[in-house]
């Protein structure tokens, strides 16, 4: 059996089966007539085949990748392949589609065998011999095979109007007859498929009278050309398609006939079906017609078919009739008789009958009978030929539309009228106008205004030697006030009509509308193209040979320009419809750019780059790289490619591109590979670059592990430009851009050109190598086409081996121009030769124009696909917005020239920064883990439950965490779509996470054991504070005891209370020496004074604001003292050189970028290592000690040394050091002040005591009303509970807290680039240049001071919503905690029958983990509390008042005051954040962005800024430098002295300076970030009084720089950052 509607059922419709039996011919009209009513579903049917890209979803192109499933090497296949196999044969130009055999199943190959069994055992020799008949009716007995011609018509009958027009176009590649008038097999219409001609076109060549060859190329469905028809009456002898084949092509059966391969007796489709071919001559002497001809064949007795017979009859311009022997009454001798009498030319060919050739009039008669088939052929040929030279009648194939009584498929059909009907109105508004004008009149957004500005726009990126920041700025205002003139051009009504065709809804008219004008705009194109093409071969031949002579004449001169005038024509009069795709490209590029609608435009500009993606999903290619302007319209195809995403989904795609020379067969080769059908006409080479989009069946994406392929068709390399002139450097630049766009690129080489070859393959080697050093892995596969003997293996072999040898030897040449290091093409790409190699045989089975397609070729082809699908599955599968990301990656880098400096690669980027968001979460779960365990860890210490913290026990604790950590880590780089670019890192990661939580153990340990250690110092401080309890305590209870009899006076025990409580503090104070307020800066000069031996200024010590001078400085050139030089001055540098000048020593000296950036380095490192120290000193429970500022000082003391002995060229000077601790000192101040404040609070005897007097008193109280013992030491419990409470709740509430910020606070809630938009954000809301500058010469602080105010406000605003309830919840679990654990105690206490030291010591150790609370809180009070239960119930009263008042004090002035330093959650995110990188660019002060400090790779920021912000001026002058880093590098005159030396360096090679230059990847980019470029202009009094210097000169601040109002910048920071 066999699927007539092959792959493709119609949707929602049975498959319908074609009975392979005896009754084939009615079993065949029942399909028909089931295919018939299924007419309503043709369209999803048709549609899933006949679409540009030749299948759609429910027959991918997918389904043709797999020969060896449908046998397409093979002339045969299963039943129920049949139909799909033909079709896949025809797409790929497979002439064979027609000679496809049925396999025969194992149940009839057995019978076979079983019938000749029988046959030898009862058979003898006589049966053999003579008894024919049994034997052939009883022993070989088989079913009819179905008709290949029955399989062609089932298809072309099932399939709607674009099916059917693909179909015949290649049936017309193959060189086979079409159909043409084509009779319903139920009805019997007459349908003539004119839509299907519409996109043929054939070309010949003629000799006019001059002997001069004359070509021509016409639609075939416009061509003028006699027309010879064939007709049968009766049953007749001779094959008359045979017959006419040998007149066209004896070499190819153009017509079926009954001896093919695969014909059978039984033909049920072909009955009444008209075919046409035409035969092209070729110019030569021997073509057998000296002019086209067509020919038309009516299948079946024309006596049965009357209507075909009329038409045929009467548009011939000879008829030729094939007669069997007929007798005078016969039937048809009336039709015969008419045909004899009618005045045109007759032939009659007599199958029966052996006369001569006899000519009557205009009528031949030819006998066939026992006659030589080349003989006959030769006759019927001459006779033809007569006739035709007798005959001035021509055949028109539109002209068949004209009959009454037949349907005319365009007519019939509503979307394809209604669709011409439209294009035909389009075109109406190009009549009478010149074809080299229209472009300009009818497309004014891609001409002059749009080549203008992509030459503005390489001009740009691209920049003159001593281009400044002025000269960019002119550019960018110059392109756009392009862009506004683009904006203001009209829109022609042709443009307005096409998009509002193509806004429709109707899909499917649309589609035939697209199809329409393209088939109508190459007729309007088509002749005067032709022409030009000719005058231009003509001139460009005469200049070539006036060149070859020498000839250096005027004449010479003048050729030249008349060639360049037709170039310039021809590239006028090419009008497609990629022209009208660009004017909308060019329309949306325009608005986008001034950001509002144009005024006559119907829809709104941000639709139609979703018009543009429905066309390249209904298969329609779509230009990638302009060829005319040689840009990438970037801002179109990306927008195209966002809604391609939006409609699609994020696709995975297989890029597939094509790189070779031009008119090399490259579009025919990816047109037969995957049914595409980009243009190869003579003359309509592929201009630029173009994508089109193959959808991959679902069985491919499962084994490929991509959605589509991105077929990417280009121009040729190594083509002329229209003028004559070479585009070697627009041949790199095209290579490049596809090959590094490409998963893989096939090499086209065509022929054996030794010299060409040797030009593609440096050009593309070269591109492979830049893809190599910017770490882009594409692969590519050769395809040598016109190989004269593919089979020759031997030849092959030594083929393979010259093109190996030639490719390194391009190696070689193309690292040096790269300066890479290679020596052969396997160290540039993966490459197999034997594998990687493919050698095709000609396209063409003969000579064209009638020579079919090579079948060689069709397998050359299905060989190829195979490797490509090899190359696929071990291929990284790429996601549509990654393609788009590599797009503009490689355009940009391409616009600068310098290709591997100027890469960026986007999604690397992007990836990583996803990788760095992730890593953030992962440090965050071990820190926050780890933070649960300090403070348990940190109770228990307090409490002395432990002596030591090992390392062991902390990564116990840490396990849990670890392990979730590590399977978040392994999800993310198995599964996240960046997954195989992640991979690269995983390893790294893995350590550093792994280094990480070692880091985290070995802190926490030193931490802890810090505190350990400081425990014999804070026990005295712990022992004197509970003897002043104790004392204060037996005091009160010795008065509650004398006054108990005057217990319900309140006032006798107040008064009485207080007295003896002011002589127990006038006895405890004296005894104890007071903490008194401190003066760090007091200090500071202190120990400053004894380190110069008292030569300190007094002077020196100066306004707090004066102590940050040091961090604000705009150079450090005044810190230094220059070692003296051997070289007399400073040598002259080039004009631009950029140095910071300072008088020292009576001679020039100055710090060069990278020394102010080592010291700078060294400043901020020092600050934070001295915060880091300030934390570690423990001040909030330890008290401050002015050993605190030595240590610092100390520090700070070596760290300059260390400096100094590395510095080379110079040292610093005392301010240098002195300036530092102060600087460094003053900013810590507030955090040990209030530190050593919440100490003294805490441990002050004065302040101590006062804050016991109400505690003591409570239990005064309690003494006096004699209440019990268990109530009594309920209430000190309750009391001693107090502060721990209050200080756990303040340190888990802050833990909680820390974690929402993170996800609720935007600018904390993201990564370390999300974080500095909102503090860049902040600073242009403010307008405050003093912390600008903080920001840009000392990030690091910035950012903890902008996360603690972040924090701070926070906690502000949400107090009473978040704060407030979390302190309640905490302290509410607190409470459930502490009864618990008294509950416990108490059972612990019955088991065990234990006093109350039992209880208490199982009620301190069951809080150890979670409140700073111990027996030791308690020694001195003496308890003898026996009924625990009682116990019990009295905390369980006394506690939820002690809550009470602790839930009282809790507002946002105490809040922040009651934190514990290391528990804060500004200090908490501050400790997240700010462990990252914070190395600034050399040059312009921007802070590398990476989230980890030993990160992987150079130093990179996203946006650098102007390098005047660092200082830095034009040498010789005042004038501060407005250029920003990134374009300095790519400008090839400025200089910078690297190492403070005078030896000059191109800043465009700045890493040749080494030190820190070295570490930093600064790209050519011109998508500087605006926002500097407003606070140069928005401070530049206060930049220039910082610097005393000017933005005068070569500095002028651009004026394009000024147009930035602050409230666009901070927009734009949401699209860059």
């Amino acid at each position: 059996m066999c699927e007539l509607v092959g792959a493709a059922p119609p949707r929602g419709c049975k498959r319908y089966i074609l009975v392979s039996q005896h009754d084939y011919s009615s079993s065949a009209k029942l399909v028909i007539r089931e295919l018939k009513d299924a007419s309503r579903h043709r369209r999803s049917c048709a549609r899933s085949l006949a679409l540009p890209t030749a299948l759609t979803a429910d027959t991918p192109p997918g389904s043709l990748l797999f020969p060896e499933r449908l046998g397409l090497f093979h002339d045969s296949c299963a039943e129920e392949e049949l139909i799909q196999t033909f079709i896949q044969k025809l797409l790929m130009m497979n002439y064979r589609a027609r000679y496809i055999k049925i396999k025969e199943t194992i149940e009839e190959h057995h019978n076979e065998q079983g019938g000749n069994d029988t046959f030898n055992k009862e058979s003898d020799c006589d049966d053999f011999f003579f008894n024919l008949r049994s034997v052939s009716n009883e022993g070989t007995s088989k079913s009819e095979r179905i008709h290949p011609m029955d399989v062609q018509m089932a298809v072309f009958h099932c399939a709607d109007g674009f099916l059917k027009q693909l179909m015949v176009t290649k049936l017309s590649q193959c060189q086979y007859a079409l159909p043409l008038l084509v009779p319903d097999p139920f009805t019997q219409q007459i349908e003539f498929p004119l839509w299907t001609f519409r996109q043929i076109n054939k070309s010949w060549k003629i000799r006019n009278t001059n002997n001069e060859t004359i070509s021509q190329n016409q639609p075939i469905y416009k061509a003028e050309t006699p027309m010879v028809s064939f007709f049968r009456f009766g049953s007749v002898s001779s094959s008359k398609s045979e017959l006419i084949n040998s007149l066209i092509n004896e070499k190819h059966n153009t017509f079926f006939h009954r001896n093919c391969p695969g014909s059978s007796r039984t033909r049920v489709l072909m009955d009444g079906v008209v075919e046409i071919a035409w035969f092209c001559p070729s110019g030569s002497y021997d073509d057998k017609f000296t002019d086209c001809v067509a020919f038309c064949n009516l299948h079946g007795d024309a006596g049965d078919h009357k209507k075909q017979l009329e038409i045929l009859s009467e548009m011939a311009s000879v008829n030729v009739v094939l007669l069997p022997r007929l007798q005078k009454n016969d039937k048809s001798m009336i039709k015969l008789q008419q045909l004899y009498k009618d005045s045109k030319q007759l032939i009659c060919l007599f199958t029966e009958d052996k006369s001569a050739v006899t000519v009557m009039k205009n009528k031949y008669r030819i006998s066939l009978k026992d006659r030589n088939k080349s003989d006959v052929s030769e006759e019927l040929r001459r006779a033809i030929n007569d006739c035709l030279s007798e005959s001035s009648s021509t055949f028109r194939l539109e002209d068949v539309s004209k009959h009454s009584n037949i349907r005319v498929d365009e007519k019939d059909d509503d979307d394809c009228r209604r669709g011409r009907e439209a294009a035909q109105q389009m075109m109406s508004l190009l009549e009478k106008k010149d074809l080299t004008e229209i472009k300009e009149s009818v497309l004014p957004h891609q001409g002059k205004l749009w080549h203008q500005w992509s030459q503005k726009n390489k001009e740009l990126h691209r920049p003159r030697a001593d281009e400044t920041e002025m000269d960019i700025g002119r550019k960018q205002t110059e392109m756009k006030k392009i862009r506004e003139q683009q904006h203001e051009s009209d829109i022609s009504k042709f443009m307005k009509l096409f998009i509002k065709e193509i806004n429709s809804d109707a899909e499917h008219e649309k589609i035939f509308f697209i199809k329409w004008l393209g088939i109508v705009l190459d007729v309007y194109t088509s002749a005067d193209l032709y022409s030009l093409h000719h005058k231009y071969n003509e001139k460009w031949s005469a200049v070539l040979k006036m060149k070859e002579n020498h000839d250096e004449s005027e004449q010479l001169t003048v050729e030249e320009t008349e060639l360049e005038r037709i170039s310039d024509e021809l590239q006028a009069a090419s009008f497609g419809l990629e022209h009208i795709m660009r004017e909308i490209g060019q329309i949306y590029e325009s608005c986008s750019s001034v950001k509002k609608n144009k005024k006559d435009l119907q829809v709104h500009f941000s639709s139609l780059p979703s018009l543009a993606a429905e066309m390249m999903i209904s298969g329609f290619p779509m230009e990638l790289m302009d060829g005319d302007a040689a840009h990438v319209p970037v801002v179109w195809i990306s927008a195209v490619l966002d809604e391609l995403i939006q409609k699609l989904g994020d696709q995975r795609v297989f890029v597939l591109s094509v790189l070779g020379i031009q008119s090399s067969g490259k579009s025919t080769m990816l047109n037969a590979m995957f049914g595409l059908q980009f243009a190869v006409s003579a003359g309509r080479c592929t201009r630029g670059a173009f994508m089109q989009l193959v959808k991959v069946s679902d069985e491919m994406k499962t084994k490929m592990n991509f959605d589509y392929i991105l077929v990417v068709d280009t121009e040729g390399l190594r083509a002329l430009e229209l003028n004559g002139r070479s585009t070697k450097g627009h041949d790199n630049e095209l290579a490049t851009f596809v090959v590094g766009l490409a998963n893989l690129t096939l090499i086209n080489i065509f022929g054996e050109n030794t010299a060409e070859m040797q030009d593609i393959l440096q050009i593309v080697v070269q591109a492979f190598m830049r893809m190599k050093k910017v770490r882009l892995n594409p692969r590519c596969v050769f395809v040598h086409q016109n190989v004269s003997d593919v089979t020759a293996e031997e030849k092959n072999m030594e083929a393979r081996r010259r093109l190996l040898e030639k490719l390194d030897e391009m190696t070689k040449l193309a690292a040096e121009e790269e300066d890479c290091d290679a020596e052969c093409f396997s160290d540039v790409i993966e490459f197999d030769v034997q594998n990687d190699v493919k050698y095709f045989a000609q396209l063409w089975e003969g000579n064209p124009p009638m020579a079919p397609p090579n079948p060689k070729y069709c397998e050359n082809i299905q060989d190829l696909k195979e490797t490509i699908m090899s190359h696929a599955e071990k291929s990284k599968r790429m996601r549509l917005i990654e393609l788009k990301d590599r797009i503009k990656d490689l355009w940009a880098a391409l616009l600068n020239e310098r290709f591997v400096f100027s890469f960026r690669n986007s999604l690397e980027i992007s990836a990583y920064r996803k990788l760095e968001t992730e890593y953030s979460k992962w440090s965050w779960s071990l820190r926050s883990a780890m933070m649960e365990t300090e403070n348990k860890l940190h109770n228990k210490i307090e409490n002395e439950a432990i002596r030591e913290v090992e390392e062991t026990d902390l990564q116990i604790e840490l396990k849990t965490t670890s392990e979730e950590v590590e399977k978040s880590m392994s999800d993310f780089f198995e599964k996240d779509i960046y997954a195989e670019i992640l991979i690269e890192w995983k390893t790294s990661f893995e350590i550093k996470i792994k280094e990480l939580q070692e880091n985290i153990v070995r802190e926490t340990k030193k931490k802890l054991n810090g505190i350990l250690q400081q425990q014999d110092l804070k026990k005295k401080i712990d022992a004197q504070r509970t003897l002043h309890e104790n004392a204060l305590f037996e005091k009160s209870k010795e008065l509650a005891l004398k006054l108990k009899d005057k217990a319900k006076d309140e006032e006798i025990l107040k008064k009485e209370f207080d007295l003896i409580w002011e002589q127990s503090v006038d006895m405890i104070v004296p005894d104890t020496c007071l903490i008194k307020d401190i003066d760090i800066m007091r200090d500071v000069g202190k120990i400053l004074s004894d380190i110069y031996e008292g030569r300190l200024p007094v002077d020196y010590i100066k306004e707090d604001e004066e102590y940050i001078k040091i961090f604000t400085v705009s150079s450090y050139c005044e810190y230094v003292i220059f070692k003296k030089s051997t070289k007399n001055g400073v040598k002259e540098t080039v004009k631009g050189a950029y140095r910071r000048v300072k008088e020292t020593f009576g001679y020039v000296r100055t710090l060069s970028p990278e020394k102010e950036s080592e010291i700078k380095s060294l400043v901020t490192d020092v600050q934070q290592q001295t915060d880091t120290m300030i934390q570690s000193f423990n001040i909030a429970k330890m008290g401050y000690n002015i050993s605190y500022i030595q240590q610092l000082t100390e520090y700070i003391k070596r760290r300059v040394t260390e400096h100094e002995e590395k510095a080379v060229k110079y040292k610093f000077k005392n301010e240098f050091f002195t300036d530092l601790v102060y600087s460094i000192c003053t900013r810590a101040n507030k955090m040990i002040t209030d530190q050593h404040r919440m100490f003294r609070e805490a441990n002050d005897p004065e302040i101590f005591v006062e804050k016991k007097r109400e505690e003591y008193y409570s239990i005064f109280q309690k003494y006096c009303h004699e209440a019990t013992s268990h109530a009594i030491f309920g209430e000190i419990i309750c009391q001693k509970l107090k502060e721990p409470i209050e200080q756990s709740v303040y340190k888990k509430t802050a833990r909680d807290l820390t974690y929402e910020i993170m996800k609720s606070c935007e600018s904390l809630n993201g990564n370390r680039l999300n974080l500095e938009k909102h503090i860049l954000k902040e600073l242009a809301e403010q307008e405050d240049f003093v912390k600008y500058m903080d920001y840009i010469n000392y990030p690091s602080h910035h950012y903890k001071s902008f996360i603690r105010d972040e924090v701070s406000q926070y906690i502000t605003d949400k107090f009473n919503v978040s704060v407030l309830p979390k302190m309640k919840k905490n302290i509410e679990l607190l409470q459930q905690k502490i009864m618990k654990a008294a509950h416990e105690s108490t059972e612990h206490v019955q088991v065990n029958r234990g006093d109350v030291d039992l209880w208490l010591k199982s009620f301190t150790q069951k809080l150890s983990g979670v409140l700073i609370f111990s027996e030791k809180d308690l020694r001195g009070v003496k308890h003898d509390a026996d009924d625990f239960n009682l116990l019990e119930d009295v905390m369980r009263k006394k506690l939820p008042a002690i809550m009470s008042d602790i839930s009282n004090r809790f507002n946002t002035e105490t809040f922040p005051v009651k934190l514990d330093y290391n528990f804060r959650p500004d200090e908490i995110l501050i400790d997240h954040f700010c462990q990252c990188c914070w190395v600034q660019c050399p040059f312009c002060g921007a802070t590398c962005t990476y989230t980890t400090k030993n990160h992987y790779g150079d130093h990179s920021a996203p946006f650098h800024r102007s390098i005047g912000l660092n200082g830095i001026y034009y040498y010789n002058t005042s004038n501060l430098s407005t250029h920003i880093c990134t374009s300095a590098v790519g400008n090839s005159t400025l200089y910078l002295h690297p190492n403070d030396s005078d030896d000059t360096v191109l800043w465009r090679d700045y890493r040749r300076a080494g030190g820190v230059c070295a570490d930093w990847n600064i790209s050519p980019d011109l998508s500087d970030l605006p926002y500097w470029k407003w606070f140069v202009c928005r401070f530049q009094k206060e930049l220039e009084k910082h610097h005393n210097k000017t933005f005068e000169g070569e500095g002028e601040i651009p004026e394009e720089w000024r147009k930035y109002s602050k409230q666009a910048v901070i927009e734009i920071l949401d699209k860059y950052l």
